[in-house]
């Protein structure tokens, strides 16, 4: 079937010459080089000026060879540089970098309309006044966002005659000043002239010039092979930059027929000072130096609508804006793209606009060095650049722009990290979803990686103990109270691991475990719980939960503590006691805990801990409350100790020593002591005192082999008459030593 006359034909694609290196070098070999190395030169002389070439282009070469590594481990699709900071460090960080990257090529489109009206602006009749700048920038934005929007084969083929213009203007400029003669360059800076904001100043405003550089980058989704023509193309572009800026500014210093006060002065009503010198005068120049500012104007409106497009495409921005026409143009990207630039004319100069462009890219290069680094330092197997670049010439690079942001302005160095945080911080709260793999991973596995080594070679401490939990949960869906509690003793610093034991046959019931695990990261996803999750199959509970046990973990990061909910019924207890004689030979502690209700307790305001002493797992119950009471919800909670004699004269004697050892311990809690009269059973004494209690913690003894099933039912009797009742048996190998030791008994 013939295809139809209306249906998007596909676009053309690019290689390196026509690409990435001619609209490269053309944004390079720009507006800046025609209308402001003059006054670079008159305003800072030689020696400081061929110092701003070679820092801003030490920056712009390490940026473009850690794009090039960046582009040759991928298939780079639209989007240039955001495709390939997003495809490394993930949505969120290529959303916050993409944006900005938007305002740079929009900004940069504003830039080269003011220095198109600047190079007209002479022409402008005498008697009509001053030429109207700002007007003639807003027409030309108009007219390049018509061309661009409707083919970037037109505008591309048009930069090829606009190449050879640009190189005879340069030609013409060595020409006409080897046939006037040379002088003496300045060699000491004249700022007074019109750069009163120092050297800084002027960098800001020069360093546009190095940026071009990245408008073959942008073009990544119209090229044939991006691997193959981004790295040729952009280090070409860079290297021919490079070398004309340093001739020009020699041209410039050395010739004898302008002043360096000349070269400072701005006037809109005169020629561009290149006229003044080059062969032929505005004859050779003006075609030159018109086109390499058209190009670049083209380069980024082209390049503007496709990182809206990338933007659109991934969520980010509105799927409106990836549409594109038949010719393959994202033609709504690119008319918002003008309409934004053409906004930015209210700055009101080349001057100022510069700054802002200046400030823009040096983020976008800091990101760029960072993914590059950070690829390298991961790591990853799938990371196999052709061109390798090591981590710390691109971490140079990243921290080079940083600092070179910051002396230009600090304030518009923090708004703009600062903006990059904000729009970072807002598109994780999006959640948004990588269908790409990213360094992300590779980046935490290797910081996990080099933790759990420093933690092998360190002796484990009492004081630096905290519970590391193996949860054993049925549903967690139906019991998020206790997933709550877990991790509230822990205080979302330890690890929380949620395991559901399921007895079955692995082969028969593969597919329901995972779906049963799917379901379980869901839920605790949706609950905001910090915890991982766990689905075995075993042949049955008590050797299941045993083989979970000793398989678990890292050196240094090993579970040492066991949770159980609380069963129904008291066989299902006496099975769970069964695990905890079995776990405690393993040195793991065991907690038990019985809910008020599935969602937990429903008031936060009294923990009771009922006191046997610091070996009888008081120093286990009296941290786990302690650190149950840190947690914001529960930092209003009065914590009690209290404990049962038989007189009134041991009441005294008990006070005085839970005082002293709170006092010691240094935890907030009151002591309380009962007193129990003869016709009260120790269960009755506490059940009257902490029958309002929102939390109770009880000590929790391991019955003898045949001995569960009526400890058990000792137990359900206990916690009838509480609201939330945790047991808790210290087994570890810090047993009694949990609250005792001290920095220098850990030192001894």
């Amino acid at each position: 079937m013939p295809a139809s006359a209306d249906a998007p034909q596909p676009a053309k694609k690019f290689g390196v010459f026509l690409g990435v290196f001619t609209p490269s070098v053309l944004t390079i070999l720009g507006v800046m080089m025609y209308l402001r190395f003059g006054w670079v030169i008159g305003n800072v002389g030689l020696p400081i000026a061929l110092l701003l070439v070679v820092a801003a282009s030490a920056i712009t070469f390490v940026t473009g060879l850690s794009a090039s590594a960046i582009a040759t481990n991928m298939r780079v699709g639209v989007g240039g540089e955001y495709f390939m900071v997003s495809r490394s460090l993930g949505p969120e960080l290529g959303g916050a970098i993409g944006i900005p990257l938007f305002l740079c090529r929009t900004l940069s489109l504003t830039l080269y309309a003011f220095g198109l009206a600047e190079s007209i602006g002479f022409l402008w009749p005498a008697d009509w006044g001053a030429p109207p700048i700002q007007w003639i920038a807003a027409v030309s934005i108009v007219l390049i966002t018509a061309v661009a929007g409707r083919s970037a084969e037109l505008s591309l083929k048009l930069q090829v005659p606009i190449m050879i213009a640009v190189g005879l203007s340069v030609l013409a400029l060595v020409a006409g000043a080897l046939a006037g003669g040379l002088g003496n360059p300045e060699y000491t800076p004249h700022y007074e002239r019109s750069a009163s904001g120092g050297f800084w100043y002027v960098f800001a405003v020069f360093f546009p010039a190095v940026t071009g550089f990245t408008a073959g980058i942008g073009m990544s989704g119209d090229l044939a092979d991006p691997k193959r023509s981004i790295p040729k193309g952009t280090l070409l572009a860079v290297a021919v930059g490079t070398v004309t800026y340093v001739i020009i500014l020699l041209v410039l210093a050395f010739t004898d027929k302008v002043t360096g006060l000349e070269l400072a002065t701005l006037d809109p009503k005169a020629p561009p000072v290149w006229s003044k010198i080059a062969f032929l005068g505005a004859f050779l120049v003006f075609p030159g130096m018109w086109g390499a500012i058209l190009s670049s104007a083209f380069g980024s409106a082209l390049g503007g609508p496709r990182v809206l497009q990338a933007l659109a495409s991934d969520g980010i921005m509105p799927r409106t804006l990836a549409r594109t026409s038949k010719t393959g143009q994202p033609t709504i990207a690119t008319y918002v793209t003008g309409l934004l630039a053409l906004a930015a004319v209210a700055l009101g100069d080349l001057n100022a606009v510069g700054r802002w462009v200046t400030i823009f890219f040096l983020t976008l290069y800091v990101t760029i060095n960072l993914s590059a680094a950070v690829e390298r330092l991961v790591g990853d197997p799938s990371y196999r650049p052709t061109i390798k670049v090591p981590w710390y010439i691109s971490l140079t690079g990243s921290l080079a722009a940083v600092a070179v942001m910051f002396l230009i302005s600090p304030l518009a160095c923090v708004c703009a990290v600062g903006s990059e945080l904000l729009l970072y911080l807002y598109l994780r709260r999006r959640a948004l979803e990588s269908q790409w793999g990213d360094v992300r991973a590779g980046l935490w596995s290797a910081i996990a990686r080099f933790s759990l080594m420093q933690m092998r070679k360190l002796k484990a401490r009492a004081r630096n103990w905290r519970p590391q939990i193996l949860l054993f949960a049925h549903n967690p869906a139906r019991k998020m109270g206790l997933v709550r509690m877990a991790n509230w003793f822990n205080q979302n610093r330890g690890v929380v691991t949620v395991v559901h034991v399921v007895e079955g046959d692995i082969e028969r019931d593969l597919n329901e475990i995972r779906k049963r695990k799917a379901e379980m990261q869901k839920t605790l996803d949706q609950e905001d719980v910090p915890a991982f999750s766990i689905v075995n199959i075993v042949p049955d509970f008590e050797s299941g939960v045993m083989g979970i046990a000793q398989a678990y973990g890292f050196v240094g990061m090993q579970a040492n503590t066991a949770m159980f909910g609380w069963s129904e019924v008291p066989e299902g207890l006496a099975k769970q006691l069964r695990v905890m004689r079995l776990l405690s030979h393993l040195n793991l502690s065991t907690v038990l805990a019985k809910m008020e209700s599935a969602e937990g307790p429903a008031h936060r305001r009294t923990i009771d801990i009922w006191w046997g002493g610091l070996q009888n797992n008081g120093d286990l119950m009296l941290l786990l409350a302690h650190l149950l009471s840190l947690n914001p919800g529960w930092s209003q909670a009065r914590v009690k100790i209290r404990s049962i004699v038989s007189n009134e004269n041991e009441r005294e004697q008990m006070r005085a020593k839970l005082t002293e050892l709170i006092t010691e311990v240094r935890i907030n809690a009151e002591a309380n002591v009962l007193v129990k009269r003869d016709d009260q059973g120790f269960s009755d004494v506490m059940n009257e005192a902490s029958r309002d209690a929102d939390v109770t913690f009880l000590g929790l003894m391991i019955p003898g082999p045949g001995q569960e099933l009526s400890y058990a039912r000792r137990l359900v009797k206990l916690a009838q008459n509480f609201h939330t009742v945790i047991f808790v048996r210290n087994a570890g190998v810090f047993a009694g030593e949990l609250l005792t030791e001290t920095p220098e008994d850990a030192d001894a």
